[in-house]
């Protein structure tokens, strides 16, 4: 599965990151440390995307902030695995380096989102 670079709306865009990394977890050798690794890719990026769903039933700006700073801690730590993955390496692929990119755009727009949001809040 490739990712292809389009004007997604946040949702969308996590749920094709989630599905990516889905795809790149089941390519990676099934060793002990691979099926440790490719399991916890499969939760935090996962756990990006459904929360974003809570983030957009936030009930105040504070709530919002909150939710959002669940899915960057998520993203952050699917980047940290994905580095895992391609440096050790349990899969070095075109597919790893571009999901190590989207997520690092995502950190970026989910960052941006609780600065404004903080400044808003004041």
């Amino acid at each position: 599965m490739e990712m292809e670079k389009k004007n997604y709306d946040l949702q969308e865009r996590l749920i094709e990151f989630t599905i990516c990394c889905i795809y790149i977890s089941e390519r990676i050798p099934k060793t002990y440390s691979g099926i440790y690794y490719s399991g916890q890719l499969v939760r935090s990026s996962g756990s990006a995307s459904l929360n974003y769903g809570e983030v957009q039933s936030a009930e105040s700006r504070k709530d919002f902030i909150h939710k959002v700073k669940v899915v960057l801690k998520e993203l952050r730590e699917t980047n940290i695995n994905l580095t895992i993955i391609y440096r050790k390496p349990f899969l070095q692929s075109d597919e790893v380096k571009k999901a190590i990119k989207e997520v690092d755009e995502l950190i970026s727009i989910f960052v941006s989102s609780i600065n404004t949001a903080s400044k808003n809040n004041k």
